[in-house]
């Protein structure tokens, strides 16, 4: 038994949801064709890509505290090649607070109460007790991860765990509605050669872009998900005329980071819609 599978045994046992990593830190696909990310799928979606899987396949939502699942055909040789365990914080009841570097440290403990910490490469993890949305950069080296994340299993820490501080679950509402405006590549696709515009009017394709602001702006849970449909929906719709401009999706990508999505969310989302309607 390897040691990381030993680990991940351990934290199931105590009730910690957990899952291997490969190399970079990214997740395993949890079948043959989701193998080393073959299907393109993102981390916390089952059909993304081309995956069709019966059941969550990808990071977070594939995380389990079933020893059976853990030991099972399909991931032992994931674990055989693990370069980590991750684990599901919301799926623990916990929050955990990513300080990627000295200055992001140097602020927590100027401002956050005292929890359990534990060293990373770079930083420290501070975990609390309780759940709360996953929100990244929230401020200068500082992730929120609990719901709908995983996080890299380094250690149990010291210090003794304490409540979600008002302070972190402020950051996330600040952050809700402050729009990053990080860079992000996206590829527009071109009319098809010989098509016509099916739309009546402009307004037609207005009006659609408006209604999937909106679908993302109301998502109250899988906000991954809900724009990642979003994203298929409008493509579907307006993918192959060429219709679509950069404006259009920016407009897109701000409603969906402003509920939290990262740019490179928001075009792994993109992109993975546009493989699969083959555009």
């Amino acid at each position: 038994m390897s040691d990381h599978l030993r680990t991940a045994l351990s934290l199931a046992g105590a009730s910690v949801p957990v899952l291997p990593l490969r190399a970079g830190k990214v997740p395993f696909g949890n079948c043959a064709a989701c193998a080393d990310g073959a299907c393109g799928g993102r981390p916390h979606m089952k059909s993304a890509g081309t995956c069709r899987c019966p059941r969550p396949c990808h990071g977070w939502a594939a995380a389990t505290t079933d020893p059976a699942v853990i030991t099972s055909g399909d991931w032992a040789p994931m674990w055989r090649t693990a370069a980590a365990v991750a684990y599901h914080p919301g799926g623990a009841g916990l929050t955990v607070v990513d300080l990627d570097d000295a200055q992001a440290v140097a602020w927590a403990r100027e401002t956050l109460p005292a929890t359990r910490t534990v060293p990373t490469t770079r930083g420290e993890h501070w975990i609390y007790r309780g759940v709360m949305r996953s929100v990244n950069a929230v401020r200068d080296g500082v992730d929120i991860k609990s719901t709908m994340a995983y996080a890299r299993w380094l250690g149990p820490g010291t210090g003794i765990v304490t409540a979600v501080p008002d302070a972190v679950r402020a950051l996330a509402v600040k952050n809700a509605h402050t729009v990053r405006t990080a860079p992000f590549a996206v590829t527009v696709p071109a009319p098809i050669e010989g098509g016509e515009c099916r739309h009546r009017t402009p307004a037609y394709l207005e009006r659609g872009i408006a209604m999937a602001e909106q679908r993302i702006t109301d998502a109250r849970s899988q906000v991954h998900a809900t724009v990642y449909r979003t994203f298929l929906a409008v493509l579907s719709a307006h993918g192959r005329c060429g219709c679509l401009t950069d404006s259009h999706v920016a407009r897109l990508f701000t409603a969906a980071q402003a509920k939290g999505e990262s740019p490179r969310h928001c075009t792994d989302a993109w992109t993975n819609a546009r493989t699969r309607l083959g555009l």
